[in-house]
């Protein structure tokens, strides 16, 4: 077996702040990488959008192979604000749900945000600031008359305003709100390969949108039953295929993932495939809780699909929808205390899962700020205590040994750079970079 792969601390964004004066406005919600890795985007339960991005090359390339290079602020930018539905009586949070990059074009950069009911597709671009001067302004030479009137004296030139250029300066606008087709809150976005649709994904329905148009959507899985007491599950997390723009997939709260295809009807109720593990014997009363799927992800080739519920990571084969290929536990040092998590709600976390480029290694946080690093083939395990202190423990993944859990910082949103051993994590009110 291959030395263990070293991962280093390299940045971190964000003020040190004792865990109960953080304020809940600045906790961090949502964290993307685009395509490239050269921007890296956060939201927070504030409704802010912050870029980061990195040094380009002096040739103006962006680096792929070379070196990782440090993340400097890039721009900010309030995305949503809280709302009230007067015909419902409920208040909408501003929340960032989800963040999901879309093509840039134009040397712009596109992002789509959402909150609990309305995303946002926003553009971010530079502009030129330029200052008009040398106005042909009033003189003491100048006398008004009526039109009877000869002038005594006439303005001897006549001036044009001079504009000049002042600068750039980067600025950011919504380009579409899609708004008002979501009866229950948003739990997930995805842009397709196409680069002209999207999804995004409630409770009970999953609508596809057209990039260019606001106006309207379609639903595309519908799981409302007739009779709401007879709903036995709801969709929890989607994502678009990486390479077929008709095939989506869709996770739910009993654990089971289901593939679409787009092509075969315009409603995907009846689903191509189907991904569920049987059910054990050994089953506890919160079993039910602990199944339900928080995220999905392909792999970049779209063979294999990775998803993290309570208690595991699952890797599965498209090609084999009876069990999955490899089952990793990340909490079982958590099955004697799940009474205790029911009682402080910490069971409902929803912890995401993000994956390498070559998808081979697999990154997903647990509790005490910890953020758990996974090979697919058993060469590289490591376990990284997200800290802005430098010789905070990172090393090989020792589960058992940690038996104390601090329930308060947990690690829930992070990303994976899409070409080098990067990963971004949020904690609390913090973004953390580490190296491989």
């Amino acid at each position: 077996m291959e030395d263990h792969q070293v991962w280093k601390f390299s940045q971190c964004f964000g003020e040190r702040t004792p865990i109960g004066e953080v304020n809940d406005h600045d906790i961090i919600s949502a964290v993307e990488f685009d395509k490239s890795g050269r921007f890296l985007a956060t939201g927070d339960k504030g409704g802010r959008v912050v870029i980061f991005e990195t040094e380009e090359t002096k040739n103006g390339a962006h680096f792929e192979s070379q070196a990782f290079s440090d993340y400097r602020f890039h721009y900010e930018f309030q995305s949503h604000e809280p709302e009230f539905d007067y015909l419902k009586s409920f208040e909408i949070d501003e929340k960032i749900n989800r963040i999901r990059w879309c093509r840039p074009c134009n040397n712009s950069l596109f992002l789509l945000s959402t909150n609990d009911k309305t995303v946002k597709l926003w553009k971010v671009y530079e502009k030129e600031v330029k200052t008009v001067s040398q106005f042909n302004i009033a003189r003491p030479d100048i006398v008004l008359m009526d039109v009877d009137e000869a002038a005594t004296s006439l303005t001897p030139t006549l001036e044009f305003p001079k504009i000049t250029l002042d600068g750039r300066v980067t600025s950011s606008r919504p380009r579409r709100v899609f708004a008002h087709a979501h009866a229950y809150h948003i739990n997930s976005v995805a842009v397709n390969s196409d680069g002209e649709t999207f999804i995004s994904s409630d409770d009970l329905r999953i609508n596809l949108w057209n990039l260019h148009r606001s106006d309207e959507s379609y639903t595309i899985v519908d799981i409302k039953p007739d009779n709401m007491d007879d709903l036995i599950e709801v969709v929890t997390s989607a994502e678009f295929h990486p390479l077929h723009c008709n095939v989506f997939m869709y996770s739910s709260s009993r654990g089971t993932i289901r593939l679409g295809d787009m092509r075969a009807r315009a409603l995907c109720d009846s689903h191509s495939k189907s991904f569920e593990e049987p059910e054990l014997q050994t089953q506890s009363r919160f079993s039910e809780i602990t199944a339900s799927i928080s995220d999905i992800k392909f792999t970049a080739d779209g063979r294999y699909i990775v998803s993290r519920d309570y208690l595991n990571l699952k890797i599965w084969d498209i090609h084999m929808e009876s069990k999955p290929v490899q089952s990793i536990s990340i909490h079982d040092l958590l099955k004697p205390k799940l009474e205790e998590l029911y009682d402080n709600e910490c069971i409902f976390d929803k912890f995401e899962v993000a994956l390498s480029g070559d998808g081979n290694n697999i990154a997903t946080g647990s509790y005490n700020n910890k953020l758990q690093i996974y090979d697919r083939y058993g060469k590289m395990n490591a376990c990284i205590e997200a800290s802005k202190m430098t010789n905070a423990p990172v090393g090989p993944l020792h589960p058992k040994v940690d038996n104390f859990m601090d329930f308060n910082r947990k690690i829930m949103h992070l990303s994976w750079h899409p070409k080098q051993p990067v990963v971004a994590v949020a904690g609390l009110n913090n973004l953390y970079i580490y190296t491989g």
